[in-house]
């Protein structure tokens, strides 16, 4: 699932984003959605979001819809 819808993406869930730094390259990060930063519904690059180590990125793949109320 791609990452370009909000209401998609939850806290917590386990994500792949493409960092600023990574963008040419298309290198993408997994990591844990911390943060969402993307006010929009809809973004076509991918939701900016804050993952649990500090870094930051659009989302590009949705690995789990798992949510921290769940844990």
């Amino acid at each position: 699932m791609n990452g370009q819808h909000r209401e998609d993406i939850k806290i917590g869930a386990e994500v792949e984003v493409v960092l600023k730094a990574d963008q040419k390259s298309g290198r993408l990060t997994r990591g844990k959605v911390a943060e969402l930063l993307t006010s929009s519904a809809f973004h076509p690059h991918g939701i900016k979001v804050r993952l649990e180590d500090g870094q930051v990125g659009r989302v590009q793949n949705i690995l789990s819809k798992a949510t921290l109320e769940s844990l």
